[in-house]
């Protein structure tokens, strides 16, 4: 697939370019679709062993992809080199064994709108791990990264209190971090020019990854195929057409043709969406603890993706 328009980034000291009406329509499609893929698998998992579904939805959404690819642009353009192929099975692993995964196995025990504020703090660990290598986050970041870190405890207290799983509060922030970490030497490895070729062949290796460690935790003894309901199905079916293809496609397009700041906009209205269909569709109630950890957090997360936005600008 190739890429429509070009970057939309305004030269500096010019009027800002405006945003067409298919980056605003891409950007709604991330906005809702990843923000409900918290509901989507808080349902399948409710009759579906956890990473087998992880497994199940990555396999068949990396296959897809990669017949639209062929289909739309020929078999050559799948070709990558071994360390591209490398790099990109070690991003994957990182996103969706280690972040995806270990979300999926928590969302057996956390509601799927606390998931998504506990996600939210994304953008915060990629500012430490930045200033790990060096690079100085500056007085606003560094006082966003604070400011989220007291929002992350604010929201582990109905974990601490034993009104949501401890473990699995603790499983959440272990994957907030793991996608942080695959997101950050995403950006300094050898990567296939193609970005879509690259989330295929990430989707695949880490469905790969959540089968042999479903496997390993013996999930293939739980799975009764007679005893997943029909809700559940749709929620797996929902992930892997609408979740993973696309929002994974939407969120590629927007890279190439929307401002880098406009797009990480996607990290701060997420969480909204997801509460929202939390509360919606299942009944879901957040405390007071977490109504004010969660703005906590995504006012954090606003400072640092606007501090990041003028950085680049």
């Amino acid at each position: 697939m190739t890429s429509v328009g070009t970057r939309q980034e305004a030269p500096t000291g010019t009027a800002p370019v405006r945003i067409s009406g298919a980056v605003w329509t891409a950007l709604a499609l991330v906005y809702v679709v990843w923000g409900s893929t918290y509901l989507g698998i808080r349902i399948a998992v409710e009759s579906m062993p956890s990473l087998l579904s992880g497994a199940t939805r990555f396999l068949l959404a990396g296959a897809l992809l990669l017949a639209v690819l062929a289909w739309r642009l020929g078999p050559a353009a799948l070709r990558v080199s071994g360390r591209q192929l490398a790099a990109t099975g070690l991003v994957g692993v990182l996103l969706l064994v280690g972040g995806n995964g270990l979300v999926v196995i928590a969302e057996g025990s956390v509601p799927s709108g606390l998931t998504a504020l506990l996600v939210a703090v994304v953008p915060i660990w990629v500012v430490v791990l930045k200033a790990s290598v060096g690079e100085r986050p500056g007085w606003a970041r560094l006082l966003g990264v604070l400011l989220g870190l007291v929002g992350l405890v604010v929201l582990s207290l109905p974990g601490i209190t034993g009104k949501v799983s401890l473990g699995g509060v603790l499983l959440i922030m272990a994957a907030s971090l793991s996608w942080a970490v695959g997101s950050f030497v995403g950006t300094r490895l050898p990567r296939p020019a193609n970005a879509l070729v690259a989330s295929a062949y990430q989707m695949l290796i880490g469905g790969f990854g959540c089968l042999l460690v479903a496997l390993a935790r013996g999930e293939q003894h739980q799975l009764h195929l007679s005893a997943i309901t029909t809700r559940s199905w749709l929620a797996l079916a929902y992930l892997v057409v609408v979740g993973s293809l696309v929002g994974f496609t939407a969120y590629a397009w927007l890279l190439q043709n929307a401002p880098l700041g406009l797009v990480a906009t996607y990290a701060y209205v997420n969480p909204v969406v997801a509460v929202f269909l939390g509360w919606l569709v299942l009944a879901e109630r957040l405390s007071a603890a977490e109504l004010v950890g969660g703005a906590i957090v995504v006012a954090a997360v606003c400072v640092v993706v606007s501090t990041e936005r003028r950085a680049r600008s």
